[in-house]
């Protein structure tokens, strides 16, 4: 499993967006990778210091179509703060 397999995509919301100047971001990952992995995979990918990695499992929610009913799937969120001395992603910057 490589870097590019581990980070999913960046979640863009207004928490998220909030975070940015602190130079914290929130990543969707693999279910499956811990801590470690997310770590090394944001340091290669970007090229930045991560300080800290907290991760939480997000529940799928129930959705409904008329009678129909099911669930939306189950996913992990990262949240990575990067050092003071670390340089901020550019990715983010040009959203904020």
């Amino acid at each position: 499993m490589n870097s590019y397999d581990i980070l999913r995509r960046p979640v863009l919301t207004e928490k998220s967006y909030a975070n940015i100047p602190q130079k914290i971001y929130t990543f969707e990952v693999r279910r499956d990778a811990n801590k470690v992995q997310i770590k090394n995979a944001v340091e290669e990918i970007f090229g930045v210091k991560v300080e800290r990695v907290t991760t939480s499992t997000v529940q799928g929610k129930l959705r409904r179509q008329g009678r129909n009913q099911g669930y939306t799937p189950t996913w992990k969120k990262a949240t990575v703060r990067l050092t003071a001395d670390s340089k901020a992603i550019e990715f983010f910057e040009s959203l904020s």
